[in-house]
């Protein structure tokens, strides 16, 4: 049975990729997870870029298996057991083959920092703290959306009272009880965020702040924009600032990049200080592709692993992209042999002007 979408979900999705600012649903009750793929389909239907990935968190256990062998073995068992029509197709199956999803455990998450989602899933409430909190949202990008799924509750109030895993390290002999103070917080904080919806498994949105009721579509910012375009077309004929500079979303990025060359040319350090998720890591690719081309011959760069600097070596890429260079012919891209670090770029040699390289040095063997 088909049913019409309440326009205020599309037009908070739609606000947030105007405006570059991450969408948030908690969506309560057991069938919640079946309401990921219409989220996922107005979300890409309101980017203009390719379809937006997906990360989903959880605590130990997934219904569907991660492992694609697995996940066939267990749809035959339920077709078997005939809880699986054959016949219908089955949307959330579909969404989970088309690729794009990552999986992550709770505690592997310090392994996904430095990389970018277009949508972050967090399922398993109870497994939650703000650290893992900030870890997971903040890999989302600036239209992204983060969806909290959360079993049925006859009210929003027994979360206050809901047993964390991590208040087991706070139980001793004298205090065998730990208060919740956490869910309550985290709770409030939802109903004062505007771009926060909660609502059921069938997308009926609760509403539990007077905001709810009127969101609206917010006009795009123009002066931001034109600022924006202003600077692309004053250094569009400088090399190599003008092609790497069109690669550029925000103006804070454009000046960031501005600035490391600058500081690059005159041998200065540069620091760069700000929230996760406001495109530090892909200014800074963009920035060392600059610095290649300017003749630099020995760029390291450190992370606890190397899977953390995924966007920093995408973006080296595009710089080089847009730059005319060549993979193949003038660099080439050496991936780890490490099987736990799931073939992460560790190295970049150029060889276009003379001997170049892109190094990644870690505590750990690559």
């Amino acid at each position: 049975m088909r049913k019409k979408v309440d326009e205020r979900i599309r037009t908070l999705i739609e606000n947030g990729v105007k405006t570059r600012h991450r969408s948030m649903f908690v969506i309560i009750g057991d069938k919640s997870r079946d309401q990921i793929v219409n989220l996922h389909y107005m979300l890409s239907k309101a980017v203009i870029k390719s379809r937006p990935t997906v990360l989903w968190c959880y605590k130990d256990k997934l219904e569907l298996s991660s492992h694609k062998k697995k996940r066939a073995k267990q749809v035959k068992k339920l077709m078997q057991r005939g809880l699986l029509d054959p016949e219908k197709v089955d949307p959330f199956s579909l969404f989970v083959e088309s690729g794009g999803l990552t999986y992550c455990l709770y505690k592997d998450t310090e392994r996904i920092l430095g990389n970018t989602f277009g949508m972050c899933i967090l399922q398993d409430f109870e497994a939650l703290t703000p650290n893992l909190l900030a870890r997971t949202i903040e890999t989302v990008e600036g239209d992204g959306l983060i969806v909290l799924l959360l079993r049925s509750l006859s009210s929003l109030t027994s979360l206050y009272a809901m047993v964390m895993d991590v208040h087991e390290r706070f139980r001793t002999e004298s205090h065998s009880e730990a208060a919740g103070r956490f869910n309550e917080r985290f709770l409030l904080s939802l109903a004062l965020c505007k771009a926060c919806v909660i609502m059921d498994d069938e997308l009926n949105i609760l509403p539990i702040s007077s905001h709810i009721r009127s969101i609206t579509p917010v006009p795009v910012k123009e002066k931001a924009e034109r600022d924006l375009k202003n600077l692309k077309e004053q250094l569009s004929e400088d090399f190599p600032v003008g092609p790497l500079i069109k690669k550029c979303c925000t103006l804070d990025q454009e000046k960031l990049l501005l600035r490391s060359l600058m500081r690059f040319w005159i041998r200065h350090f540069v620091v760069s200080l700000a929230a996760r998720g406001r495109g530090k890591s892909a200014a800074l690719g963009l920035a060392v592709a600059g610095a290649i081309a300017a003749g630099y011959s020995n760029i390291f760069v450190t992370a606890p692993s190397p899977e953390n600097l995924k966007t920093l070596f995408e973006f080296i890429c595009k710089g080089f992209g847009a730059l005319d260079y060549k993979e193949h012919i003038d660099y080439d891209v050496v991936k780890s042999t490490n099987p736990e670090f799931k073939k992460a770029t560790v190295r970049i040699n150029i060889y276009r002007q003379h001997r170049q390289t892109i190094n990644m040095t870690c505590f750990c063997p690559i």
